[in-house]
């Protein structure tokens, strides 16, 4: 039993809140009365609220974000209904800024922003009886330095089997107008020996998978040094992660970064657009020289794991704006290229622009870009197709030669986009696509649409499929491989190939 259980839907099981953590790090006097209950946002709400009301809190603060809002403020009535006298307290970003979007009239109290010292001070107030008139409590920043760190919160559980979320500082300092970290514009940071000291006991205690979600994690030398080299100290494997501008390498970063062994280090390097027009118009730096050089850099003389950041539906830039971005971006890298999506956030400058480009957004969470006076709904929508089929493909790492033959030595953007459209007709659909069914509309595409030669591309996907050792060849490769010819296997040929596939398997299993 517990007065006060802190709640969220995370988005998968392995994730962590580490939100919840720090406010129950912070909880002095009621941090023992205070149980942390993570569910995800696959599980069903009424057992959700089982759960939350077997616990027979006084107080439940939730965590709401864009990928969980809708679910909590299904839950939160399904809670009041059961439990009318139970105090429902929500923080996070959905709640933070207005306009709020989301139907939460059943909560109790909103939280903004950072929560630490103001939900401490409510549930001060509640469990000595007192009920606060004011429903919306404003943001009241913390101070770092005099925060306790949230890392012994993590159970053994979560240091084994999950991420552990970590972070150096909080704010940014650029205004890009369509991030909510661009309302903090001063960065500050913890005490670095403490935090450091934090490091060291999760790594003792067994964590070897660390995601910084510092905002710019490389901006200030002196500090980024200090972290880096701790890990530098250690013997892998681990993995820790890191958000970084691209335009700020300087040497002594480098030569840090040089260092680092295979799979121990991963990049979040955020680009967003190459478009200068575009950029300055959402108030984002921009300087194309030396990303080109900080991303060369890190191509060729790392082995850091790149994931590099792309946004569709900027204001002003057209579809083919953002596929000369594409085209340029897998010029400069063979990096994970990730293509997200426009959003409106509450609080945020985007909104500004909503007149002059007819931005229009989804009503509802995560609130993602519709159309624009560049981009009409439909092109939006083959759009956001292509990017998932881009994550199915490009980035999954399942076909990373094959999938270059849809535009070999041509252009990215036309030659996968011409794709997507295909492959989309074929399968009316953006999920549950098998790696196998995957692979043979890889195939047909390629051969019979673009008219490449059979054996050629069989050879190319098998090659990507086999560099796993195990993995079974799709019945229409192997037949291909099987015939030799230049031209696509016939389809009796197939048949046979898929029958004795079939036989085997049988014996195997006699």
């Amino acid at each position: 039993m517990a007065d006060i259980v802190l709640s969220t839907l995370n988005a998968r099981y392995i994730h962590t809140a580490i939100g919840l953590r720090s406010i129950r790090a912070n909880l002095k006097e009621f941090r023992e009365r205070t149980t942390i209950a993570e569910y995800t946002i696959s599980d069903q709400l009424i057992d959700v609220a089982e759960k939350l009301l077997a616990l027979e809190p006084r107080i439940i603060g939730l965590g709401v974000y864009i990928w969980n809002g809708l679910q909590v403020a299904q839950l939160i009535r399904i809670i009041k209904a059961v439990d009318p006298g139970v105090i429902i307290v929500l923080g996070g970003p959905e709640v933070s800024h207005l306009p709020l979007r989301l139907e939460l009239e059943s909560a109790d109290y909103l939280v903004q922003g950072e929560g630490e010292n103001n939900f401490y001070r409510l549930c001060r107030e509640l469990l000595a009886g007192h009920r606060p008139e004011q429903r919306l409590i404003p943001p009241d920043p913390p101070d770092p330095g005099r925060l306790v760190l949230p890392y012994d919160e993590y159970l053994d559980e979560d240091i084994l089997h999950r991420v552990c979320y970590v972070e150096a500082s909080r704010g940014c300092p650029f205004c890009c107008e369509f991030c909510l970290s661009s309302m903090d514009k001063t960065v500050r940071y913890f005490p670095l020996e403490a935090f450091l000291a934090a490091l060291e006991t999760l790594w003792q205690r067994g964590a070897r998978n660390f995601k910084f979600i510092d905002r710019t994690f490389n901006l200030q030398l002196a500090t980024v040094t200090r972290i880096l080299d701790f890990f530098l100290a250690k013997e892998p494997p681990y993995l820790v992660h890191f958000e970084v501008i691209p335009d700020h390498f300087p040497p002594p970063l480098k030569e840090q970064l040089r260092q680092f062994p295979p799979g121990s280090l991963q990049l979040e390097v955020g680009i967003q657009t190459l478009n200068p027009e575009v950029a300055a118009g959402i108030s984002r730096r921009l300087n194309m020289d030396k990303i080109r050089t900080n991303l060369r850099f890190l191509e060729q003389e790392t082995r850091a794991h790149l994931h590099v950041d792309l946004i569709i539906g900027l204001p002003g830039e057209s579809a083919q704006g953002f596929g000369d971005n594409l085209n340029l971006l897998t010029s400069l890298t063979r990096a994970e290229i990730q293509l997200g999506v426009l959003k409106k956030l509450s609080g945020t400058a985007i909104s500004r622009h909503d007149r002059t480009h007819r931005m229009v957004y989804s009503p509802l969470p995560p609130y993602e870009i519709l159309a624009t006076d560049q981009i009409d709904f439909q092109e939006m929508q083959g759009l956001k197709r292509l990017t998932r089929f881009w994550d199915l493909l490009y980035n999954s790492g399942n076909f990373p030669r094959s999938v270059r033959l849809l535009w070999e030595e041509g252009d990215t953007f036309q030659g996968f986009k011409a794709f997507s459209g295909w492959l989309y007709q074929e399968t009316h659909s953006t999920w549950k696509i098998s790696l196998k069914r995957m692979a043979e509309l890889l195939y047909r595409y390629l051969v019979e649409e673009l008219q490449q030669e059979g054996t050629r591309i069989a050879e190319a996907i098998a090659g990507d499929l086999q560099r796993i050792q195990g993995r079974p060849l799709p019945p229409l490769i192997r037949a291909q491989l099987k015939t030799g010819s230049k031209k696509p296997a016939p389809a009796q040929a197939i048949t046979e190939e898929a029958k004795s596939i079939g036989r085997r398997q049988q014996k195997h299993l006699a």
